[in-house]
């Protein structure tokens, strides 16, 4: 079993999983931020603004804020999707060259066999 979880990891492409990991822990911090509210709710209407013109204006600054986090959250998703692929493709190959050196052993195993019966 562990022959096989070292087989996987080191089909890992590993560069490309390290190369990207900035891009995606940077995108998942901004996101996170914006989720949970670190910055002044900006758009929240002032006392003074309570106008429908006003509320107009914050309700259009919500919209414009959840705007942004959709696509920080896009960004963070499509990086995570193609990191997913690339891991995706490398454990399939690998699980290819497993398949094919698994039937030439059986393959080798049966002409040993053959041979060590005949003899």
């Amino acid at each position: 079993m562990a022959i096989g979880w070292m087989t996987i990891l080191s089909n890992v492409p590993w560069s490309e999983v390290i190369k990207n990991a900035p891009a995606v822990t940077d995108g998942a911090k901004k996101l996170w931020k914006k989720v949970r509210g670190d910055t002044p709710n900006e758009g929240a209407p002032s006392p003074a603004d309570d106008t429908p013109e006003g509320r107009l204006a914050a309700l259009q600054a919500e919209v414009d804020e959840l705007q942004a986090q959709m696509l920080a959250s896009s960004e963070v998703i499509r990086s995570l999707a193609e990191q997913n692929t690339q891991l995706i493709a490398r454990v399939e190959a690998g699980r290819r060259r497993l398949l094919a050196l698994a039937v030439f052993n059986v393959a080798v195993a049966g002409v040993a066999l053959a041979a060590w019966l005949g003899s």
